[in-house]
């Protein structure tokens, strides 16, 4: 299934894109992927010599697939035009248990918690293509629905 509509309607560009594709998206969650490439500029500094994925580079990746994909496919069930919604990340709480390096592929779940009065709260998970779990939390922001303008 070709979820094109979303991944177009994202208010993301490179360099500041972490989605590659969707695997699955419903009104109850998500599942995505995204390839952290070698030459992504933030590895440059972190760290000298051995680089990793920086926590909010993740937690971002997180939220991309995770909220914001999932926001704006329950924003178009109320026949919102989507490259006019807004979106504004709220709160997050991360646990990291384990480093992703340059060149890894990463699959992030995402769980609907609630989708209320335009607030939307979701369980994720990030895997390496091992299965292994990288990191997980609890992630919220509020959807706008700019139809006046």
């Amino acid at each position: 299934m070709s979820f094109e509509h979303i991944l177009n309607s994202l208010p993301y560009a490179a360099p500041f894109l972490f989605v590659n594709g969707l695997n699955r998206l419903d009104d109850d969650g998500v599942e995505g992927h995204f390839t952290f490439e070698p030459e992504m500029d933030f590895y440059k500094g972190h760290f000298k010599g051995d680089p990793v994925t920086p926590g909010v580079i993740l937690t971002e990746c997180c939220a991309q697939i995770g909220l914001v994909c999932l926001g704006l496919h329950l924003l178009s069930k109320e026949n919102v035009v989507l490259d006019r919604a807004g979106i504004g990340f709220s709160s997050s709480e991360m646990e990291f248990l384990k480093p992703v390096f340059p060149g890894e592929k990463v699959t992030v779940i995402s769980k609907k918690n609630y989708f209320r009065f335009h607030k939307l709260k979701c369980e994720v998970k990030m895997h390496d293509t091992k299965g292994d779990l990288v990191c997980k939390g609890i992630l919220a922001g509020m959807l706008t629905n700019d139809t006046d303008g």
